[in-house]
């Protein structure tokens, strides 16, 4: 990757330079933005200011991002749990605290890391996301398809986009949920007040959440999520916006909740059409012992 510039033309007074950057540019925190600045890739109107310089009308900004140092991903010998695997795919079913690709500051021990010990990968997301066509966030439990050459990846990544593939998953939420079925429709975006979290925030990405009710107890709900988009966080934000936050999460969730490994949701089901002979594929994974454990206490506290 190339160097990238970003430009902006003020129009009104704005406040300090690293501020009205990284409000504009969603994709800078204001931490990288001021980083950007004492390393002098900022200029206002050609010229190199600090952090604190006040923004006037008129003011022209350039941020070049430099090109990242690319990651050397090197296979590791870590067990998968396979699903199943052919010449073509491979679904393995990762378990909580696992991170699926290496980024900058996490570079190894990853689903990534194993993969490429176990199996050559599709090329199609380079080196960092090899094989990878969709992920899973790091202490969310369950099922991954994996390409093991480009033409596999360019069918699967096609079937997720026309919406044909199938992915299900168990979530224990917190509360009791009235109503037995539901649809979650509301666009999310980056949080505008943390760049850690995803919210609904108007004019977001379109994202679809369908929901069951599986089980009520006295104060959670198990439900089964179907995905209808594939939206960074999805289900633990569309959850928490309709006041149901899954339990355990530690990032959308209340500070009072079940403890376990992270958020309890597991990717239980992942069906698609094998990329080679068109075969309609549908996988299932058991819940992890943390997950069953804890449901077995909240039944029996329902039968007191």
């Amino acid at each position: 990757m190339q160097e990238e510039n970003l430009t902006l033309t003020v129009t009104t007074e704005s406040g300090r330079l690293d501020k009205v950057i990284s409000s504009h540019f969603e994709e800078l925190s204001r931490a990288q933005v001021q980083q950007l600045i004492k390393t002098e890739h900022v200029q206002v109107n050609g010229q190199l200011e600090k952090a604190k310089y006040a923004v006037a009308a008129g003011d022209q900004i350039t941020v070049s991002i430099p090109a990242p140092a690319a990651l050397d991903v090197q296979p590791q010998n870590i067990p998968l749990d396979i699903v199943y695997e052919d010449d073509d795919v491979l679904v393995v079913n990762k378990p909580q605290g696992m991170v699926v690709h290496p980024a900058p500051g996490h570079p190894q021990d990853t689903l990534v890391n194993a993969l490429l010990y176990h199996s050559p990968l599709s090329t199609i997301n380079g080196v960092i996301r090899p094989g990878i066509v969709h992920r899973i966030d790091k202490d969310t439990s369950g099922l991954l398809m994996v390409a093991k050459n480009d033409q596999a990846h360019i069918s699967l990544a096609a079937q997720l986009q026309a919406k044909t593939s199938q992915r299900e998953y168990l979530a224990l939420v917190h509360g009791v949920i009235k109503e037995d079925k539901g649809t979650i429709d509301a666009p999310i975006a980056r949080a505008k007040n943390d760049r850690k979290k995803q919210a609904v925030v108007a004019g977001g990405k379109h994202a679809v959440t369908h929901f069951e009710v599986l089980e009520r107890f006295n104060e959670y709900t198990l439900i089964k999520c179907i995905l209808e988009t594939g939206r960074t966080h999805q289900i633990r934000v569309h959850m928490k916006y309709i006041g149901h936050p899954v339990a355990g999460d530690p990032l959308y969730g209340p500070k009072k909740t079940l403890k376990g490994h992270g958020q309890f949701l597991h990717a239980a089901l992942l069906g698609f059409k094998h990329p080679r002979t068109g075969e309609q594929m549908t996988f299932t994974t058991p819940l992890p012992p943390i997950f069953e454990q804890t449901l077995a206490t909240l039944r029996k506290q329902v039968d007191r």
